[in-house]
Protein backbone atom coordinates (compact mmCIF):
# COMPACT_ATOMS: atom_id res chain seq x y z
CA UNK A 1 0.00 0.00 0.00
CA UNK A 2 1.33 3.36 -0.98
CA UNK A 3 1.34 5.61 2.11
CA UNK A 4 3.20 8.85 1.53
CA UNK A 5 3.09 11.60 4.11
CA UNK A 6 2.41 15.05 2.80
CA UNK A 7 1.93 18.19 4.87
CA UNK A 8 -1.79 18.00 4.04
CA UNK A 9 -2.25 14.40 5.24
CA UNK A 10 -4.16 14.47 8.53
CA UNK A 11 -2.41 12.41 11.24
CA UNK A 12 -5.55 10.29 11.91
CA UNK A 13 -5.84 9.32 8.25
CA UNK A 14 -2.13 8.53 8.06
CA UNK A 15 -2.42 6.33 11.17
CA UNK A 16 -5.41 4.54 9.64
CA UNK A 17 -3.52 3.83 6.43
CA UNK A 18 -0.45 2.61 8.30
CA UNK A 19 -2.64 0.21 10.30
CA UNK A 20 -3.58 -1.50 7.02
CA UNK A 21 0.00 -2.39 6.05
CA UNK A 22 1.83 -5.67 6.49
CA UNK A 23 -1.01 -8.09 7.19
CA UNK A 24 -0.72 -11.74 6.17
CA UNK A 25 -3.86 -12.94 4.51
CA UNK A 26 -4.84 -16.41 3.38
CA UNK A 27 -2.75 -17.48 0.37
CA UNK A 28 -5.94 -17.61 -1.74
CA UNK A 29 -6.75 -13.95 -1.00
CA UNK A 30 -4.91 -11.37 -3.11
CA UNK A 31 -5.02 -7.61 -2.43
CA UNK A 32 -4.36 -4.73 -4.76
CA UNK A 33 -4.64 -0.99 -4.27
CA UNK A 34 -6.89 0.74 -6.82
CA UNK A 35 -7.96 4.36 -7.37
CA UNK A 36 -10.18 5.54 -4.54
CA UNK A 37 -13.42 7.48 -4.94
CA UNK A 38 -12.76 11.21 -4.97
CA UNK A 39 -16.13 12.91 -4.46
CA UNK A 40 -17.43 11.34 -1.26
CA UNK A 41 -14.73 12.44 1.19
CA UNK A 42 -11.58 14.56 1.14
CA UNK A 43 -9.38 11.50 1.83
CA UNK A 44 -9.90 7.92 0.69
CA UNK A 45 -8.20 4.60 0.01
CA UNK A 46 -9.53 1.66 -2.01
CA UNK A 47 -8.37 -1.94 -2.24
CA UNK A 48 -9.68 -4.84 -4.27
CA UNK A 49 -9.45 -8.41 -3.17
CA UNK A 50 -9.61 -11.56 -5.23
CA UNK A 51 -10.26 -15.03 -3.84
CA UNK A 52 -8.30 -17.26 -6.17
CA UNK A 53 -6.27 -20.34 -5.21
CA UNK A 54 -4.09 -20.24 -8.36
CA UNK A 55 -4.12 -16.66 -9.72
CA UNK A 56 -5.47 -18.07 -13.02
CA UNK A 57 -8.44 -15.82 -13.89
CA UNK A 58 -10.56 -18.91 -14.60
CA UNK A 59 -10.05 -20.09 -10.99
CA UNK A 60 -11.34 -16.94 -9.27
CA UNK A 61 -14.13 -17.90 -6.84
CA UNK A 62 -14.88 -14.49 -5.34
CA UNK A 63 -13.85 -10.86 -5.19
CA UNK A 64 -14.54 -7.66 -3.35
CA UNK A 65 -13.64 -4.11 -2.53
CA UNK A 66 -12.57 -2.34 0.67
CA UNK A 67 -12.82 1.46 0.84
CA UNK A 68 -11.81 3.82 3.62
CA UNK A 69 -13.26 7.32 3.62
CA UNK A 70 -12.06 10.09 5.91
CA UNK A 71 -13.47 13.56 6.48
CA UNK A 72 -11.74 15.42 9.32
CA UNK A 73 -14.91 17.48 9.80
CA UNK A 74 -17.02 14.34 10.06
CA UNK A 75 -20.18 13.56 8.18
CA UNK A 76 -23.57 13.41 9.84
CA UNK A 77 -24.64 10.28 7.95
CA UNK A 78 -21.53 8.44 9.17
CA UNK A 79 -21.76 9.58 12.80
CA UNK A 80 -17.99 10.09 12.67
CA UNK A 81 -14.95 11.04 10.65
CA UNK A 82 -14.22 7.63 9.07
CA UNK A 83 -16.39 5.28 7.06
CA UNK A 84 -15.47 1.77 5.92
CA UNK A 85 -17.30 0.46 2.86
CA UNK A 86 -16.99 -3.17 1.79
CA UNK A 87 -18.31 -5.40 -0.95
CA UNK A 88 -17.87 -9.15 -1.33
CA UNK A 89 -19.14 -11.10 -4.35
CA UNK A 90 -19.10 -14.82 -5.16
CA UNK A 91 -20.79 -17.38 -7.37
CA UNK A 92 -22.78 -19.98 -5.45
CA UNK A 93 -24.17 -23.38 -6.32
CA UNK A 94 -27.53 -23.14 -8.18
CA UNK A 95 -29.46 -24.87 -5.36
CA UNK A 96 -28.93 -21.76 -3.19
CA UNK A 97 -31.02 -19.62 -5.57
CA UNK A 98 -34.35 -20.47 -3.94
CA UNK A 99 -33.16 -20.53 -0.32
CA UNK A 100 -35.29 -17.90 1.46
CA UNK A 101 -32.66 -17.56 4.21
CA UNK A 102 -29.73 -16.82 1.88
CA UNK A 103 -29.74 -13.07 2.50
CA UNK A 104 -29.87 -13.48 6.28
CA UNK A 105 -27.13 -16.12 6.20
CA UNK A 106 -24.88 -13.89 4.09
CA UNK A 107 -25.46 -10.94 6.44
CA UNK A 108 -24.50 -13.25 9.33
CA UNK A 109 -21.21 -13.99 7.54
CA UNK A 110 -20.47 -10.26 7.77
CA UNK A 111 -21.51 -9.76 11.40
CA UNK A 112 -19.63 -12.89 12.49
CA UNK A 113 -16.49 -11.75 10.63
CA UNK A 114 -16.70 -8.42 12.47
CA UNK A 115 -17.12 -10.28 15.79
CA UNK A 116 -14.24 -12.70 15.12
CA UNK A 117 -11.87 -9.80 14.50
CA UNK A 118 -13.32 -7.84 17.45
CA UNK A 119 -14.03 -4.83 15.26
CA UNK A 120 -15.08 -1.70 17.15
CA UNK A 121 -17.76 -0.06 15.00
CA UNK A 122 -21.21 1.53 14.92
CA UNK A 123 -23.80 2.64 12.34
CA UNK A 124 -23.66 -0.61 10.33
CA UNK A 125 -25.87 -0.78 7.25
CA UNK A 126 -25.91 -2.70 4.01
CA UNK A 127 -27.58 -5.03 1.55
CA UNK A 128 -27.35 -8.60 0.34
CA UNK A 129 -28.25 -9.17 -3.30
CA UNK A 130 -28.68 -12.48 -5.06
CA UNK A 131 -28.71 -12.71 -8.83
CA UNK A 132 -29.85 -15.78 -10.73
CA UNK A 133 -28.55 -15.85 -14.30
CA UNK A 134 -30.06 -18.24 -16.82
CA UNK A 135 -28.67 -18.59 -20.33
CA UNK A 136 -30.56 -19.18 -23.56
CA UNK A 137 -29.84 -19.61 -27.25
CA UNK A 138 -26.18 -20.02 -28.17
CA UNK A 139 -25.19 -19.87 -24.50
CA UNK A 140 -27.20 -22.94 -23.45
CA UNK A 141 -24.04 -24.90 -22.71
CA UNK A 142 -23.51 -22.78 -19.59
CA UNK A 143 -25.41 -23.81 -16.51
CA UNK A 144 -27.44 -21.27 -14.55
CA UNK A 145 -25.41 -19.27 -12.03
CA UNK A 146 -26.28 -17.73 -8.70
CA UNK A 147 -24.21 -14.78 -7.57
CA UNK A 148 -24.34 -13.21 -4.13
CA UNK A 149 -23.14 -9.71 -3.35
CA UNK A 150 -22.81 -8.34 0.15
CA UNK A 151 -22.41 -4.57 0.46
CA UNK A 152 -22.01 -2.89 3.82
CA UNK A 153 -20.61 0.17 5.51
CA UNK A 154 -19.91 1.14 9.09
CA UNK A 155 -18.14 3.75 11.15
CA UNK A 156 -14.95 2.62 12.91
CA UNK A 157 -14.56 3.70 16.53
CA UNK A 158 -10.76 4.07 16.22
CA UNK A 159 -8.26 4.77 13.46
CA UNK A 160 -6.86 1.21 13.77
CA UNK A 161 -8.44 -0.30 10.68
CA UNK A 162 -6.52 -3.59 10.69
CA UNK A 163 -9.42 -5.61 12.20
CA UNK A 164 -11.77 -4.07 9.62
CA UNK A 165 -9.52 -5.20 6.76
CA UNK A 166 -9.18 -8.73 8.20
CA UNK A 167 -12.94 -9.05 8.73
CA UNK A 168 -13.59 -8.04 5.11
CA UNK A 169 -11.05 -10.62 3.89
CA UNK A 170 -12.74 -13.25 6.07
CA UNK A 171 -16.16 -12.29 4.65
CA UNK A 172 -14.92 -12.48 1.04
CA UNK A 173 -13.34 -15.91 1.60
CA UNK A 174 -16.42 -17.25 3.37
CA UNK A 175 -18.76 -16.01 0.62
CA UNK A 176 -16.48 -17.70 -1.92
CA UNK A 177 -16.88 -21.00 -0.07
CA UNK A 178 -13.41 -21.38 1.44
CA UNK A 179 -13.41 -23.37 4.68
CA UNK A 180 -12.40 -21.44 7.80
CA UNK A 181 -8.81 -21.68 8.96
CA UNK A 182 -8.75 -23.17 12.49
CA UNK A 183 -7.29 -21.05 15.29
CA UNK A 184 -3.53 -21.39 15.79
CA UNK A 185 -3.06 -22.98 12.35
CA UNK A 186 -1.05 -21.33 9.60
CA UNK A 187 -1.75 -22.23 6.01
CA UNK A 188 1.20 -23.07 3.81
CA UNK A 189 1.37 -21.81 0.26
CA UNK A 190 0.79 -24.42 -2.41
CA UNK A 191 3.74 -25.61 -4.45
CA UNK A 192 3.55 -25.18 -8.18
Amino acid sequence: MNVQRTPATPPDFEAALLSLRGHRMRPEFHLEEVPAPTRIAPYALALTGEVNPTRDPDDMVGNGRFVVLYDPEGQEAWNGEFRVIVMARATLEPEFAADPMLGEVAWTWLTEALAVEEVAYHSLSGTVTRVLSETFGGLELRAGEVEIEIRASWTPQTSDLAPHLRSWALLACQAAGLPPVPDNVSQLKQRR
